[in-house]
C-alpha cells in the first residue's frame, strides 16, 4: 500500500468505505467492489478492501480494537498480540516507568498498550507508511496525547531522559524468518546495549532463543497465550532474584525460577503436561515442586504425581493404564473402551499423531487421551482423561 492511498482511508469518505466493508465476506467481494467503484475512486476502493481484509485477520490478535485500527500486511503478521502487549505494559507501569522509547514500534501494538497503562511513549520506526499507521492508530483510540511518533533509524535516537527502552527487532527478511539473533534488525547486541542505557529495558526475541544468549544481568521471560508460546522478552533493571520467568495468559500467572533439573521416577496416578512457556523457561522442576511430582524421564517434559494439585502452569490427566508402547496392544485397548475420538500427545517419539491415528483406526462413542513418551526404560504409552480439578 502506498502512503497516499493509506492517507485517503483517513478521510471521511475512506472511513465510510471501511465501515461498509466491516463484515464483508469473500463471496460478496466482486459484486460489492463493482458497486463501490461506481461511487468512489477505484484506488480508494482497492485500498479499503485491502485494509478491511487486514482488519479481519487482525481480530485474532486485537479483538474488537481491530475494527478501529489500521494495519499493514507485515504489521498484522509481526504485531504483538493485545493480551501480551497489555501484560508487558503492566510490568513496565509497575516498575514505575512513565516515559518509554518504543524502538522498532511497528504498527503500534505495544505503544497502544503502554499508553493505555498511562505511559508516555516515543514510537520510532524508519518506514514512513508504518509511522503514518501508528499515528492513525493512536488517534483512533484517543491516545495521541501519550504517543509521539518519529520516523527515524533507531540508531540515531537519544534515549537519555527516558525511564525505559523497549526494542522489537525485525526477525524476518524477504527470504523468511531470521534465526541468528545477530541477524535481527537491529542486532541483538545493539538492542541489549540500548536496553542498558535507561533504568529499565526490555527487548523482544524469538521464543527459541538459547539460554546461553541471555545476558547475565538480565531476566528472560517466556509468554504463552491460551497455551501457545508467543514470545520471549529479555528484561533489564527489574532486580529479579531468578533469571528465568514463565508467564501464562490469560490470567497473568507468572512463575520465576533458576531452571534447575528435576528428579525422575515411575508414573503415578496423574500426569502433568507443562505449559510451553514453562518448558521454554526450563522451569519444569519448579512446577514439579508445586504438584509434589517428578519427571517420567530426565529429558522429557512430562511430570507425574500421585495427587492432583491445581496449577495454571500445566494440564493434568488422570492415568488409567501405563505400559510399554505397542501399537497392536494400544489398538486393542481402544477397541475395548469403544474409543472413537483419540487425543494423542507424544514426546520423544518419532511417529506423528496423524500417522498413529491412521494405524489405530479408532471407532466408537467414547473419547480417550493417549500419551506416548520416551523413558529410560523404553517407550511408554499412557491412557487417561483430562483430570477434573
Amino acid at each position: 500500500m502506498e502512503i497516499e492511498s493509506f492517507r485517503a482511508l483517513l478521510t471521511d469518505e475512506g472511513r465510510a468505505l471501511l465501515a461498509e466493508l466491516r463484515a464483508f465476506t469473500p463471496d460478496q467481494e466482486l459484486a460489492l467492489a463493482t458497486r463501490l467503484r461506481r461511487e468512489h475512486p477505484a484506488e480508494l476502493v482497492r485500498a479499503a478492501f485491502e485494509q478491511a481484509r487486514l482488519r479481519q485477520r487482525a481480530r485474532a490478535k486485537f479483538g474488537d480494537d481491530a475494527d478501529a485500527l489500521y494495519f499493514t500486511p507485515d504489521g498484522v503478521e509481526q504485531a504483538t498480540r493485545r493480551s501480551v502487549a497489555e501484560w508487558r505494559a503492566q510490568r513496565f507501569a509497575a516498575l514505575g516507568v512513565r516515559r518509554l522509547a518504543d524502538l522498532c514500534c511497528g504498527i503500534g501494538g505495544d505503544a497502544i498498550a503502554l499508553a493505555r497503562a498511562g505511559v508516555s511513549v516515543l514510537a520510532v520506526d524508519r518506514d514512513p507508511l508504518t509511522c503514518a499507521v501508528v499515528e492513525a492508530n493512536a488517534a483512533a483510540l484517543g491516545l495521541s496525547a501519550l504517543v509521539e511518533v518519529r520516523c527515524s533509524d533507531v540508531a540515531g535516537i537519544d534515549v537519555s531522559g527516558f525511564d525505559a527502552v523497549f526494542t522489537d527487532p525485525a526477525r524476518r527478511t524477504s527470504r523468511g524468518r531470521v534465526f541468528d539473533p545477530e541477524a535481527y534488525s537491529p542486532p541483538l547486541s545493539w538492542a541489549v546495549e540500548a536496553a542498558r542505557r535507561t533504568p529499565f529495558g526490555a527487548l523482544k526475541v524469538a521464543p527459541g532463543i538459547p539460554h546461553e544468549l541471555v545476558p547475565g544481568d538480565a531476566e528472560a521471560e517466556w509468554v504463552s497465550d491460551h497455551g501457545e508460546v508467543k514470545e520471549a522478552v529479555i528484561w533489564f533493571g527489574t532486580g529479579a532474584a531468578e533469571p528465568y520467568r514463565a508467564t501464562v495468559l490469560p490470567g497473568g500467572h507468572s512463575l520465576a525460577g533458576a531452571g534447575l533439573p528435576a528428579e525422575a521416577g515411575p508414573v503415578g496416578r496423574y500426569l502433568y503436561e507443562p505449559d510451553g512457556a514453562v518448558i521454554r523457561a526450563r522451569l519444569v522442576s519448579d512446577v514439579a515442586a508445586q504438584v509434589g511430582g517428578r519427571l517420567i524421564d530426565p529429558m522429557i517434559a512430562y511430570l507425574t504425581s500421585d495427587r492432583l494439585v491445581a496449577t495454571p502452569y500445566a494440564h493434568a490427566y488422570e492415568i488409567g493404564e501405563a505400559m510399554p508402547y505397542n501399537v497392536k496392544r494400544l489398538k486393542a485397548l481402544l477397541r475395548e473402551r469403544g474409543a472413537g475420538t483419540v487425543v494423542i500427545k507424544k514426546r520423544g517419539i518419532a511417529i506423528t499423531p496423524e500417522e498413529l491415528r491412521r494405524q489405530l483406526r479408532p471407532s466408537g462413542p467414547h473419547e480417550v487421551t493417549v500419551i506416548i513418551s520416551r523413558t529410560d526404560h523404553g517407550p511408554l504409552m499412557m491412557l487417561g482423561q483430562p483430570a477434573s480439578m
